[in-house]
């Protein structure tokens, strides 16, 4: 078969031939449609991530698309999500015209949602929409204030909150790219980030946008942008915390989280079973087959464009038929602002 396949980690992956998966007990063998190109493929592709460096020659791809060829378990032809190790431990991913997953790892695909849209929005989404509704429990009426509301993440959270029942939803964002992207989510009001932000200034611009304090603020950001948000939690309001794109870490204001009972709370997708994670997915693609969510994307063929896993991957930060990105002006955005930007496993 064909595939993206990193040889040298931290150089470029070459499109080249690569033996095909052997479908083993427990495995189903999926035929590739779409594949995302994500922050996490970049870091092990890197071979400087935290799972080590990866045995090579490998195919990257952590999650991707596709229909079941054979299994045991899954009807052939089922159109389905997938999940797999690639880069944390030895093995292919989906950046090829075929991959062997494990069965639990599979989910199948609601009607009505394109191959590249559900790859595109995948486990970001999934991250965004567990960060409203698992962690921060929002409520209708609820007021919310998203960083990094260009990214993946962010784009994500700013329609799921409105879809929740959000009385206003507020984004913030660096690039007039990215904040033009927060508007066309739905944000009603967005906030620009700049370099020489200080706490008290970006709180009171935070505030006046909202309208009042926050109860919920989805914060794939960390650092400043975080500490001034702290400042804006209403009572019994929530900050969710999952990536630090700004910064490793936030200062919060001890009196402000005690006079209002104010939640600061962390948010992984390492903590979901598969379970969670397949009904939280279902629920994302459901909902953008409905056109709530969104989620098009940037095309790519592997031939044309293989360096998009390891190029980037040494700033740190599809196979199959495509390769995905989410794209900048017409949806998703690349995910350098969300559970996305700072990669954390699967």
């Amino acid at each position: 078969m064909r595939a993206a396949v990193v040889t040298v980690p931290g150089q470029l992956p070459a499109y080249a031939e690569h033996p095909d998966p052997v479908r083993e007990e427990g495995r189903t063998l999926v035929e590739v449609s779409a594949a995302a190109i994500t922050p996490l493929d970049q870091l092990c592709a890197s071979g400087t991530s935290y799972f080590g460096t990866p045995a090579t020659p490998y195919v990257p791809g952590v999650q991707g698309v596709g229909v079941v060829r054979s299994s045991g378990t899954w009807p052939e032809g089922t159109r389905v999500w997938f999940a797999t190790d690639a880069g944390m431990k030895p093995g292919d991913g989906s950046m090829a015209e075929l991959c062997a997953v494990v069965d639990d790892d599979l989910v199948p695909l609601p009607d009505g949602v394109d191959a590249a849209q559900a790859a595109a929005l995948g486990l970001s989404a999934v991250a965004a929409w567990m960060s409203l509704t698992a962690r921060a429990r929002l409520r209708p009426g609820e007021r919310v204030l998203v960083l990094g509301g260009g990214g993946v993440v962010g784009q994500v959270a700013l329609r799921a909150a409105r879809l929740l029942g959000a009385s206003r939803v507020v984004a913030a964002a660096r690039s007039r790219g990215a904040l033009e992207r927060s508007r066309a989510a739905g944000a009603d009001e967005v906030v620009p980030l700049a370099a020489d932000d200080d706490v008290a200034g970006l709180a009171a611009r935070f505030e006046s946008a909202l309208g009042g304090h926050a109860d919920v603020v989805v914060d794939p950001l960390c650092g400043l942008p975080a500490s001034a948000a702290g400042l804006v939690l209403g009572e019994g309001g929530r900050l969710v915390n999952l990536g630090s794109s700004a910064g490793p870490t936030a200062t919060f204001d001890s009196a402000t989280l005690r006079s209002r009972s104010a939640s600061v709370l962390g948010y992984t997708n390492n903590a979901l079973t598969k379970d969670q994670r397949r009904d939280a997915l279902t629920a994302v693609l459901t909902h953008a087959a409905d056109g709530a969510l969104g989620g098009r994307a940037r095309r790519s063929s592997p031939r044309r464009d293989p360096a998009g896993v390891g190029g980037p991957a040494r700033r740190r930060g599809e196979g199959g038929a495509e390769a995905v990105a989410p794209a900048h002006p017409a949806g998703l955005a690349s995910p350098g602002e969300g559970e996305g930007g700072h990669p954390a496993p699967r």
